[in-house]
């Protein structure tokens, strides 16, 4: 039997019209939420009484939270279809990023942005079995559209969050935090065509059947390399900024240097996601991307401010490993629902591993009163991404 979402995915130049604005327009939003708290760490810090450890967990936060709601995904679309999974994760997003900024301490703030970011977590994980089932056959494409989608959201958050800040809101750090909200809010219209269209639930696969993923090599290397760039991804969002400002760069300077990090993302991440939806192994790609990485964490290392833009370059070009993931996983999936499957599996459990990261990057910080220490711990971990992702990039499926 054809169900009607299969229906539209094959039968209408309209239908996939509706799911490529529908995903560009979720897609913004799964990182502004979290880059424009960077920008203005100091005065969040400042205005709850936040120290540097707390602050690493706050950096944290999104992989807790992406490891522990992205497990649910599969179940949650098995049963009321991803549409719908996908509508209501932009509502509660949405909700947790208006409310967030006006919690009195710090409990509550992480607290609200577990809410904001649970909403972003089945996003994440259903995106790429989306992409796998409307366009099976432009997955490196539409992989690569969408994550231009998601670095213009972060790009744009990262630089005008403390202009905003200062310039328009008088210097309320709340009010620049709260007003993405009203992006999360754009993209629910977006969403509703979708979700409105009948769903048959697929039936239930027998055990013996059914396709285990945490068996397969592939879906842990794909694990790992997630886990691997998500930390890394996690400390230029949470701490680069603050690395910049303790330079002697200007909160402003500091801002948009972060956002090149994300601003290289749009090209690169479209044209690395179409190269490697079209090759057959995508492995030296990976490795390719952990040079860059050494690179640009050897450079802070060195000194900050002594080439500020080209640091952010080199880690703008690493951080494009995320889109190169993201086409891994709905590559090495023979269908939509294995996608499903295998993006929940490397995602929630590469998340798990990137949560001791930042809050690591924090302690030691902390303890050793500068930014060597911690950085050193960060380019070392560029070596198990490189590793991970030559055996992720193989030409596998599962």
């Amino acid at each position: 039997m054809v169900t009607a979402e299969e229906d539209l995915t094959h039968s209408s130049t309209k239908g996939r019209l509706i799911a490529v604005a529908a995903l560009l327009l979720a897609a913004v939003n799964l990182r502004l939420a979290v880059t424009s708290v960077g920008p203005v760490l100091s005065e969040i810090r400042s205005g709850l009484g936040m120290s540097s450890s707390v602050a690493g967990l706050l950096t944290s936060v999104p992989a807790v939270c992406f490891a522990g709601v992205g497990f649910l995904a599969p179940r949650l679309a098995r049963r009321f279809g991803p549409a719908r999974v996908i509508l209501a994760g932009m509502v509660v997003l949405a909700a947790g990023l208006a409310v967030r900024p006006y919690a009195p301490g710090t409990a509550l703030f992480l607290l609200l942005s577990l809410v904001a970011l649970a909403g972003i977590a089945v996003v994440n994980v259903l995106l790429p079995s989306v992409v796998k089932a409307y366009f099976p056959d432009r997955v490196g494409t539409m992989t690569g559209l969408y994550t231009v989608s998601l670095n213009i959201g972060a790009t744009v958050a990262a630089a005008t969050t403390v202009p905003l800040t200062t310039s328009v809101f008088g210097d309320d750090w709340r009010l620049g935090l709260a007003c993405w909200a009203a992006v999360a809010v754009l993209a629910v219209p977006a969403w509703l065509p979708l979700a409105r269209q009948p769903f048959t639930r697929a039936p239930e696969v027998p055990k013996a059947e059914a396709v285990r993923v945490s068996r397969h090599p592939v879906a842990w290397a794909l694990a790992v390399y997630f886990g691997m760039q998500s930390t890394s991804a996690y400390v230029i969002i949470g701490w680069l900024p603050q690395i910049y400002r303790d330079a002697g760069i200007s909160a402003e300077r500091a801002g948009v240097y972060f956002a090149v990090t994300s601003f290289l993302g749009v090209p690169l991440g479209f044209l690395l996601s179409s190269l490697a939806g079209r090759v057959r192994s995508q492995s030296w790609i990976a490795v390719g991307l952990g040079l860059f990485g050494l690179a640009g964490y050897g450079g802070l290392w060195w000194d900050p401010a002594a080439a500020p833009l080209l640091w952010a370059v080199l880690l703008g070009i690493v951080n494009t490993a995320f889109p190169l993931v993201l086409t891994m996983i709905a590559l090495r999936g023979r269908t939509p629902a294995t996608v499903v499957k295998l993006s929940a599996f490397a995602q929630s459990t590469g998340y798990l591993f990137a949560i001791p990261g930042p809050i690591l990057v924090g302690v030691l910080h902390d303890h050793t009163d500068g930014w060597r220490t911690p950085l050193t711990f960060v380019t070392l971990l560029m070596i198990p991404q490189i590793v991970a992702g030559f055996f992720a990039g193989r030409d596998r499926q599962i």
